[in-house]
């Protein structure tokens, strides 16, 4: 019997997706862009910058605030000028400790991740049901460096 495989990607899971973050500075360059800056970035999500892939995101901890609405870019803590999710984004005001929520981010953003920086990876949970799990566990340093060795003759 022939076995038929297929990589369904984006086209299945992409939808099953969302990226949490939380928002840490907040940058104005008056009259020009307001920066809100996430604990995750092109690490996690290399597809902005490699592709120009467009997101959307809300703040999930004030989804139901009837707050007025500001433009913002969603810039990541690489400190790189590429590392922008998302450009000009309406959200609520928006502070250090928001929650942004990302959508359409279950595919291919975890095997695309990277150490970039030596920052560690995010966790992986799945949600079903009221359910949730860990399926991939958040990276520590200890992890990144795990194989790093240091010749005897350097030292």
């Amino acid at each position: 019997m022939p076995k038929i495989l297929i990589e369904p990607g984006r086209s299945i899971v992409a939808e099953a997706g969302i990226t949490l973050y939380t928002i840490g500075n907040i940058k104005e360059i008056p009259g020009i862009r307001k920066y809100l800056i996430v604990d995750g970035g092109m690490t996690d999500n290399p597809r902005p910058i490699l592709y120009e892939a467009k997101y959307e995101g809300v703040l999930a901890n004030k989804i139901n605030n009837k707050l007025p609405e500001e433009v913002v870019t969603i810039a990541g803590k690489c400190c790189e000028s590429g590392d922008i999710l998302i450009k000009d984004l309406k959200l609520p005001s928006a502070s250090p400790g928001d929650l942004l929520a990302v959508f359409t981010t279950g595919a291919y953003h975890y095997s695309m991740s990277s150490n970039y920086n030596r920052l560690p990876r995010p966790a992986v949970v799945l949600v079903n049901q009221g359910k949730d799990d860990v399926m991939v566990k958040k990276e520590t340093y200890d992890d990144v460096v795990r194989n790093d060795t240091m010749p005897e003759w350097f030292k």
